[in-house]
């Protein structure tokens, strides 16, 4: 896998410098998913949209900024489903679900409601798009990477 996004290690650190705020404008919610690669074994951690779905989890898409193929971390999350992601300032451990058939057609459809962008992203991708459900299992005590481990 390559080098870390020098755009995603910006983003890591103000999300994490703000305590999970991400520019002035935004209208999606940003968390950072933490995954481990299927094939390295090498954690690194991803900052992406999430829409709440219920009181214990959320939906993220791996959209792939529009790519024609899924975004390493969705890969990572099939081969190591429990992980840990960071929202607003409280870590999570969380179980990683593809949803399928209807439930995904029920979840797209309600992210593109409340989303024009995602709408139009999804619309004109050239694969459908996973939806992963995060299951929030347990909150864990904020623990902080140091600053040039962050966006590892």
């Amino acid at each position: 896998m390559s080098r870390p996004d020098p755009l995603d290690q910006q983003v890591i650190a103000e999300f994490r410098a703000r305590g999970g705020v991400v520019g002035a404008s935004s209208n999606l919610s940003l968390l950072l998913l933490h995954h481990v690669g299927a094939k390295s074994g090498t954690e690194r951690v991803t900052p992406l949209a999430y829409w709440p779905l219920s009181g214990d989890s959320v939906a993220v898409l791996a959209s792939n900024r529009g790519a024609p193929t899924h975004p390493h971390w969705y890969h990572n999350l099939i081969a190591n489903p429990m992980t840990t992601v960071e929202i607003g300032t409280d870590t999570w451990a969380v179980h990683a679900r593809t949803a399928d058939g209807q439930r995904r057609r029920i979840l797209i459809n309600a992210i593109m409601a409340r989303s024009p962008s995602v709408a139009a992203a999804v619309k004109h991708a050239p694969r459908e798009i996973p939806v992963v459900i995060l299951e929030l299992l347990e909150k864990r005590e904020q623990a902080r990477l140091p600053r040039h481990e962050a966006a590892r």
